[in-house]
């Protein structure tokens, strides 16, 4: 299959290839995608984001599982049961309510002297059958905080899950845009080197005219020809760049590499302004992997509050329902109430050792989230230097560009006339290739950077940028 990339054509150009499109299926047209469109489909396609959604997932089924535990349960069994013993036996025939005077052996019995008789039918009871229907509730009256701890723990890990998820989605949109604006960059050096491979082709001919007339010498038409060389390959380079970084917008949206796809205008970051300790504190209430820790602190002190609930006493309720057949049936009934205190005396140092092990875990926690909080504090910092510093980049770069436009003119006028060097004139050339190509940085960096602050404050929304 041919497959024709369109990057910029024009509004003329587009329709009629958009047409041949569609009456040659032979065709594939690149899809443009905006920025907005690329983000929508990493966040529905990305494997990291699919992960971080099954730890949502799983964090909330621990939720349902902890508040579970505060509900009594309910229990229905069918136990069934076959015996000769002669104790069981008779216990199994009292539960049914089919117990007899002649199971005691009420027939052998003829008065005093009979005491000494071994009756039976109670020491011989044959083969006794029993079906036992039971519906059995064990609910929890006070667990010394336990349960209601693990309950605290579970909805911290939600929450931790649900904020992890949320820092997950911002770094794949920050990924996006340094994909997506990489492609534009890429693209952007392509064109510098087409305009030097132009030049580099118009000098070279110039050099051919010159030489014939004998205006210059042959040293010159052979550093015309080097000079275009050089820019040949860095021609390649710049395509093989705009490859690379079009495959990965291929990976980052979970698209097949054979289908084509080409990205819209340049992304426009709005710059943040505020004053950096504004920003500092902005980060900190809303940066989703911090708030993410301090719910993993939460969640650790909550398995504190669990181990140390097992020095309190465990107190609970039973209530069973009980029908006692010979064969499968809802025979004799019969109810059971009952309740239960247990309280460790001593368990060898085990509790002990189960809330110190929680409590040095809360404290690593809580140094991580320290440490994650000055970090963030110089990430907000380094963020506003930088895209600062690129947007004045940017602004000193257009200008130099403007500059070195007109002193290349200026130069080569004065080369056709004789009046410099070959060396001075591919040296100007140079140099505007290098400005045309240092906007392209500046640029790309601009926007990065002014991204990266706004990742950092939690504020990456590709609708709101």
């Amino acid at each position: 299959m041919t497959k024709l990339l369109i990057h910029k054509p024009a509004l003329f150009f587009h329709a009629l290839i958009l047409s041949l499109s569609v009456a040659w299926s032979g065709y594939a047209v690149a899809e443009t995608l905006s920025f907005v469109q690329c983000v929508n489909m990493a966040l529905q396609q990305n494997p990291d984001l699919i992960g971080s959604q099954a730890l949502v997932s799983q964090a909330a089924a621990g939720l349902r599982q902890a508040k579970g535990n505060r509900v009594p349960t309910l229990t229905a069994s069918e136990d069934v049961v076959g015996t000769n013993d002669a104790l069981t036996a008779f216990g199994l025939k009292l539960s049914e309510r089919q117990a007899t005077f002649n199971n005691f052996g009420a027939g052998q019995f003829t008065g005093p002297s009979a005491l000494g008789i071994a009756p039976a039918n109670l020491n011989n009871p044959g083969f006794v059958h029993n079906f036992d229907t039971r519906l059995e509730i064990l609910a929890p009256v006070y667990t010394g905080g336990m349960i209601e701890g693990g309950i605290k723990q579970a909805r911290a890990n939600v929450e931790a899950a649900q904020q992890g998820n949320i820092s997950a989605r911002q770094h794949v949109i920050f990924q996006v845009l340094q994909a997506y604006e990489g492609v534009h960059a890429a693209r952007a050096f392509v064109g510098v080197t087409q305009q030097a491979e132009t030049a580099a082709r118009s000098l070279l001919a110039m050099m051919n005219n010159m030489l014939k007339n004998g205006t210059v010498v042959k040293s010159d038409l052979l550093l015309a020809q080097v000079r275009l060389q050089d820019v040949r390959v860095q021609r390649l380079q710049a395509q093989d760049a705009l490859d690379g970084a079009l495959e990965q917008l291929h990976i980052l949206l979970g698209v097949p590499f054979d289908h084509p796809l080409d990205v819209g205008e340049w992304a426009e970051i709005k710059p943040v302004s505020a004053p950096i300790q504004t920003l500092r504190q902005t980060a900190l209430e809303n940066n989703p992997g911090i708030l993410a820790l301090r719910k993993q602190t939460q969640a650790e002190a909550a398995k504190v509050d669990m181990a140390r609930a097992a020095w309190q006493p465990q107190v609970g309720l039973m209530l069973r329902q009980d029908w006692n057949d010979a064969q499968m049936g809802l025979g004799a009934s019969s109810y059971t109430i009952g309740g239960s205190v247990s309280w460790v005396a001593f368990d060898g140092g085990v509790t002990h050792a189960k809330v110190d092990q929680a409590q040095a875990s809360k404290n690593e926690t809580q140094a991580r989230l320290t440490q994650a909080e000055a970090g963030l504090a110089y990430q907000v910092d380094e963020a506003v230097r930088k895209a600062n510093e690129a947007e004045k980049q940017l602004a000193e770069r257009e200008a130099a560009l403007s500059q070195i436009e007109e002193a290349v003119s200026l130069v080569n006028k004065r080369y056709a006339n004789g009046l410099t060097t070959i060396t001075e004139q591919l040296d100007a050339q140079a140099q505007l290739d290098k400005a045309r190509a240092d906007v392209v940085s500046a640029r790309y960096a601009l926007v990065v950077q002014r991204a990266n602050l706004k990742l950092a404050l939690g504020q990456l929304d590709p609708n709101a940028l």
